[in-house]
């Protein structure tokens, strides 16, 4: 048996960033791993300089993630900025604790358009499990850092607030697959305002790395995603290959 974090993924718009192209921004089906290792990393309280213990982190993740429903939709936002504007002036991010002003270069000057996707009217169920499983920070951990983390946390893009907490449990099975089973078959986990039980779930469209082992699944596919990040050099560079399919619940036909 192997401990499983059970993380629920949900806010009126999220984003799963995919390879930025020009002023095109798009978002994937579920969270990378870069994505889970910031989430993570924020609400143990890393900072980017702790490249060192988020690349660790990153290299433990094993993630089965799912979507319900699964009928989620794809919002394009058309943004236009005016960055010569007198208001923007003396502005910047504030990643690190201070701000960064923009420079001077031609992309900080004038109108600039920008696409950027969102998932929308959806939800993701992250199953994550740990290797090795006993070294810090665990799978409870995370779960106790999700609860009350050490900075405020977003899904994806830093104006995605969750719907509500995103750690829910840590369960037990023998693998990931059963464990997504058996939480189907159970039905969603229920944030603590909702007062209707939870509705078990028939089947699942879902992504899980090419090399876990299991689970019955169908209409299953590959794919290669480039989500790692070298969190030193502050660069998306690593690629992972993942398998996609629809994961039914236990007991189902």
């Amino acid at each position: 048996m192997i401990d499983i974090l059970v993380m629920h993924l949900q806010a009126p718009m999220m984003s799963f960033g995919a390879p930025v192209i020009d002023e095109i921004g798009p978002t994937e089906r579920f969270p990378g791993l870069s994505a889970l290792t910031g989430l993570l990393g924020n609400a143990l309280g890393l900072s980017h300089g702790d490249a060192v213990a988020l690349d660790r982190l990153q290299a433990r993740l094993r993630p089965l993630c799912m979507e319900i429903p699964a009928d989620g939709e794809t919002l394009t936002d058309y943004q236009t900025v005016d960055l010569g504007q007198v208001f923007m002036n003396g502005t910047g991010w504030t990643t690190r604790g201070r701000r960064e002003d923009k420079g001077s270069g031609a992309a900080t000057r004038g109108t600039h358009i920008r696409l950027r996707d969102y998932r929308v009217e959806t939800a993701v169920l992250v199953l994550l499990h740990l290797t090795p499983a006993d070294e810090a920070p665990t799978v409870r951990d995370l779960l106790a850092a999700l609860r009350q983390p050490a900075r405020p946390l977003f899904i994806g893009r830093k104006h995605c607030l969750p719907a509500g907490f995103i750690g829910v449990e840590v369960t037990a099975a023998p693998d990931l697959f059963q464990a997504a089973q058996a939480l189907l078959a159970a039905g969603l986990p229920a944030q603590p305002h909702q007062e209707a039980p939870p509705a078990p779930v028939a089947r699942a469209w879902a992504e899980w790395p090419a090399d876990e082992a299991g689970g019955a699944v169908f209409q299953r596919e590959e794919a290669r995603l480039v989500d790692r990040r070298d969190w030193r050099n502050q660069i998306h560079g690593g690629e992972r290959l993942v398998c996609r399919g629809s994961i039914g619940a236990q007991g189902a036909a």
